[in-house]
């Protein structure tokens, strides 16, 4: 078991006093890359997201320098409009150049990226077999992924609840969402995030009943996918001593 200090160094886990944060990656994309924007982003440590956004760029310019080079391929018949969907669901080259357009605007989880490719209208052999490859290389990362999305989670001061709802809704496998929430929840990241949560509703209502600001901190909790005793403590804490 680790304790709170150690998994925020390990981790880089924020906690960050805000109720909502944009739901879209760091950095604008590239212009033909606009169409592929959707809400499966969130946001992510600048270095990292550089770091991603630069492998990609070297990929794709050593695909210019090379004809063997996978990332991008000297025999791609290029993407058709998204509107219309590819010209050929099984050209692999095209279901590759999508892919990484789709990676530009943001990072995702290997399902998400597979029913993106698949929703665009390739085959779903051929966009599984380019997601195993970005895998392989290192663009595709469900586990650095995950605790993204936790760290995001931290930020918006969700619950372990929550955070596992938000991990299901960008395709993150089960069982690895379960063990990213297992070390935050040792960490005791929820507890702070709900304690961050609880001292925001605290001050907002600064001054109103008693009752009602109880009510507004277990609806808060609740929404946030806080557990019950947990909010419980807190409540007792913040607002019980006033009574």
């Amino acid at each position: 078991m680790i304790d709170a200090e150690a998994f925020i160094a390990q981790h880089g886990t924020p906690i960050v006093a805000h109720d909502a944060v944009s739901d879209v990656a760091m950095g604008a994309p590239r212009p033909d890359a606009l169409e592929d924007a959707n809400d499966d982003g969130h946001p992510e440590d600048h270095n990292q997201h550089d770091a991603r956004s630069h492998a990609r760029s070297w990929a794709r310019g050593k695909a210019k320098r090379s004809g063997r080079s996978w990332a991008r391929g000297a025999g791609a018949k290029g993407v058709a409009a998204s509107k219309e969907g590819p010209s050929d669901p099984c050209d692999e080259d095209a279901c590759r150049e999508a892919a990484l357009r789709l990676l530009d605007c943001a990072d995702r989880s290997s399902a998400a990226l597979l029913e993106r490719l698949v929703l665009k209208g390739y085959d779903e052999t051929v966009a599984d077999a380019v997601v195993a490859r970005l895998r392989e290389v290192g663009l595709v990362n469900d586990e650095e992924y995950a605790r993204s999305v936790v760290r995001y989670c931290a930020g918006r001061m969700l619950g372990e609840r929550g955070t596992l709802l938000e991990l299901s809704r960008k395709r993150v496998d089960r069982e690895l969402s379960q063990q990213v929430v297992g070390e935050a929840r040792e960490a005791g990241v929820f507890v702070d995030a709900a304690w961050e949560l609880g001292r925001s509703v605290a001050a907002r209502t600064a001054g109103l009943d008693l009752q009602v600001r109880r009510r507004r901190f277990w609806a808060a909790g609740g929404r946030k996918g806080h557990s019950p005793d947990i909010l419980r403590d807190i409540s007792h804490s913040l607002f019980d001593k006033d009574a």
